[in-house]
């Protein structure tokens, strides 16, 4: 089975990549999906969030405004976050592996927006990283909800370089010419790698 990492800044088109790859039938671990689970109403990682940082939990589910306001900016705070929640998400991520190998899936790809930052490439055969022109980013990020320049330029110190991600990637894939071109390409992709397989 070959495993593909999927990762892009915020704003590049990761969840449209991640979509087409589902229509083409990929199975994808979607990190961001998972996180989300963990910190909804009866997640596991709640009692845990309430310890770390008290008063963020709200009729028993993170109140994510109010932890992104604990941790934005504060490096220490994201960094416990990051220690609850990682270890989580990467049994999610090995269950799921597990359960596509019993299936024999001939490609997978994990959907990990800090794919590069956290070392995730290591446990991927090739990595595929979407990108589109920086206005074009900064487009879609700044029409979601309570988004402001300065979050944008806090995120954007976060995460590694666009240039330095299309660097160290495997595949490029294009998001900023329409969704038909993504596809396309994303078909070259897994033919590639199911050459491989």
């Amino acid at each position: 089975m070959i495993i593909l990492g999927l990762t892009g800044s915020i704003g590049m088109g990761k969840t449209t990549a991640a979509n087409l790859l589902r229509r083409l039938k990929v199975p994808v671990h979607d990190a961001d999906d998972v996180v989300h689970r963990l910190l909804a109403k009866g997640g596991a990682a709640v009692p845990l969030i309430e310890a770390a940082f008290p008063h963020t939990v709200w009729g028993g589910a993170v109140d994510r405004p109010r932890l992104a306001a604990r941790v934005f900016g504060d490096d220490h705070a994201l960094k416990t976050l990051e220690a609850i929640l990682h270890p989580m998400v990467r049994r999610e991520e090995l269950a799921f592996l597990r359960r596509q190998r019993r299936r024999r899936r001939p490609v997978v790809a994990l959907d990990i927006p800090l794919l590069f930052e956290t070392h995730g490439e290591d446990r991927c055969d090739a990595v595929a990283v979407v990108s589109c022109p920086a206005f074009l980013q900064e487009q879609r990020v700044m029409a979601r909800h309570g988004m402001t320049h300065a979050k944008l330029a806090v995120i954007r110190r976060r995460q590694m370089a666009d240039h330095e991600k299309r660097r160290r990637a495997d595949f490029v894939l294009p998001t900023g010419l329409g969704r038909r071109l993504t596809l396309r390409k994303l078909r070259a992709v897994l033919a590639r790698l199911r050459e491989r397989a």
